[in-house]
């Protein structure tokens, strides 16, 4: 794992120049770096991250061919909702055209038991792809498939 910082100066920002500097440096140390994580709006800072550094992080993962998972669960949690509002990554990759639409690797999350009500223990959620090679997505489908059973109580 190849971890990067928030800017606490910055409301909680993620520095799209620093994430380009963690991938050079772990490819300098012969690591391939595979996937990047980014949960928005952040959790427990609340950090909404802005249209701009969205597109920054997909050219970053564009270069690097490496596939962004997007957790974005607590979309409705905004603390500012009219001075920081949610845009998916998923809508700023559509809009962004070619090439990075067709090609950049999106795994997006959202949930239905962390929304308004926070219901935490009894899970529910969903997953969206894009751009997954068809082996992967057969995969994913294989693996879920093996929990078809509720995990809510009787």
């Amino acid at each position: 794992m190849i971890g990067y910082s928030l800017d606490e100066q910055q409301n909680w920002s993620l520095n799209p120049q620093g994430i380009r500097q963690k991938i050079k440096a772990a490819k300098d140390m012969g690591i391939t770096v595979r996937g990047l994580v980014v949960i928005n709006p952040g959790n427990p800072t609340g950090n909404v991250l802005k249209r701009h550094d969205i597109e920054e992080v997909i050219k970053v993962c564009f270069e690097n061919q490496i596939l962004i998972l997007a957790d974005e669960v607590y979309q409705e949690n905004i603390y500012k909702p009219d001075t920081a509002p949610f845009v998916s990554f998923r809508k700023v990759l559509a809009e962004m055209g070619d090439p990075y639409r067709n090609t950049v690797e999106l795994v997006s999350l959202h949930s239905v038991s962390k929304g308004l009500q926070g219901e935490c223990g009894l899970r529910g959620g969903y997953m969206e792809t894009h751009n997954l090679e068809k082996f992967a997505n057969e995969m994913i489908f294989k693996l879920k498939s093996i929990y078809l059973c509720s995990s809510t109580t009787g």
